[in-house]
């Protein structure tokens, strides 16, 4: 029976996804699935495997995603989804963390990921009042036809705990100084662009962003890297990967135990603190914000999807004609609920209704279709016009792709916003 069901909502899905798709499905796959009845499991099975691999194809991917138990879902892309998805809360703001810089980027883009660093290749060095750390970050899987045009390097720092801030600082009046009270320092945080690793010598690198910021918060810190990630991305520069390099300059006033804390207070690598559990929501991320060149933005997405809904509303139609009938896709139906994040499914509505002869204005239907029904009016040889979807509207949706990164992106005609006579 599961299996049954499975067979329907693969079918289901692909004639929302399709409609209107020429050539995806080839005529001898529609007839051989009309005739399944006479088929052996085994090439009804294998038909719907086909069948699935085309639409993973129309969402980019080469086959089905199956993250591990492992994989991590970053809470900053779990926002930008809630921000700017049309299926999303529309009320929710922009994330705190998030920059005006990435809020620009964002909107632009209609795909977002997120890459988690190669923790195999890090490199930790630790020198008298700075701590530095080399990351490298996988982008092979950005597609050719994807244009990046920003990027961000977000590091999360940490309290720090325990000590009290120099005499001679005017930002006594914030703190306590107390055991366990939040320290009052300061320090510099630098991002470096590495262009090559000279045998036995400091990295090459230029700077490419840099921030002076507190001891007394915890909280994410964004950083501009998208002149780096664009000159790899487009084939212009070798990748190299980055440098954090964190200044502690109080660090010499200061007793052992708390220059220790103050050291590994910036969550740059798992080996500067203690807490495992939090890692993985906590470790550096680097988020890029592209365009493929297909459709709108992601914030476009919504502004669309909201001004369709209300088009909608508008129309009056009578009960026998073409009309919009309701279909909710429900991705854990057909498994996708393992990799697609957010949302759980949404409502992609399908046409249905007679086009009568004459064509009512609220039908939305073409010259072709008034010319096409007056003649049928005449020629019963000649068919009406049918239903079909006039106004379609795009969604968004939160997966982590074959390798585990999470993508945030828009996907063009997936709801139908309203029918017509064609």
């Amino acid at each position: 029976m599961v299996a049954v069901v499975r067979s329907f909502m693969v079918l289901l899905l692909a004639q929302v996804l399709l409609e209107g798709a020429t050539g995806l499905i080839p005529e001898v796959g529609r007839r051989k699935y009309s005739e399944s009845g006479k088929q052996t499991p085994e090439r009804s099975e294998s038909f719907l495997h086909d069948f699935e691999l085309r639409l993973l194809t129309m969402f980019g991917l080469r086959r089905r995603p199956t993250p591990s138990k492992q994989a991590a879902v970053p809470q900053y892309m779990v926002d930008l989804y809630r921000m700017h998805s049309a299926n999303g809360d529309h009320s929710a703001k922009r994330p705190k963390s998030m920059g005006k810089h990435a809020e620009r980027a964002a909107s632009k883009a209609n795909t977002i990921r997120s890459f988690h660093h190669e923790e195999s290749m890090e490199a930790l060095s630790r020198l008298k009042g700075k701590t530095t750390q080399q990351f490298f970050f996988n982008l092979t899987s950005i597609p050719d036809d994807e244009l990046i045009t920003s990027a961000e390097l977000r590091v999360y720092r940490d309290q720090v705990m325990g000590a009290a801030p120099p005499n001679n600082s005017s930002r006594n009046s914030s703190t306590t100084g107390d055991h366990g009270a939040p320290a009052g320092g300061i320090h510099r945080i630098n991002i470096y662009e590495i262009f090559g690793v000279p045998q036995g010598r400091e990295p090459l690198a230029r700077l490419l962003d840099t921030r002076l910021v507190q001891d007394s918060l915890s909280r994410w810190e964004s950083f501009d890297v998208s002149p780096a990630v664009s000159q790899w991305t487009s084939g212009k520069g070798r990748n190299h990967g980055f440098m954090v390099e964190v200044h502690h300059p109080e660090q010499g006033e200061m007793d052992g135990e708390h220059a220790r804390r103050r050291s590994r207070h910036i969550r740059v690598s798992r080996s500067l603190h203690r807490d495992q559990d939090s890692w993985p929501q906590a470790r550096p991320l680097l988020v890029t914000y592209g365009h493929d060149g297909r459709g709108d933005s992601v914030l476009h997405t919504r502004e669309k999807r909201q001004a369709a809904l209300r088009k909608q509303r508008r129309k009056h139609q009578h009960k026998a004609s073409c009309k919009r009938h309701a279909l909710y896709v429900d991705f854990s139906d057909v498994g996708w609920n393992e990799w697609i994040v957010a949302p759980p499914g949404y409502h992609a509505f399908y046409c249905q209704g007679e086009c009568p002869f004459p064509l009512a204005d609220h039908l939305n239907s073409t010259n072709h279709a008034i010319v096409q029904t007056l003649v049928n009016s005449v020629n019963s040889n000649i068919p009406r016009a049918c239903c079909v979807p006039t106004d379609l509207s795009p969604i968004s949706l939160l997966y982590l792709d074959e390798y585990e990164k999470v993508i945030l992106k828009n996907y063009q005609d997936m709801v139908v916003e309203g029918c017509g006579c064609r």
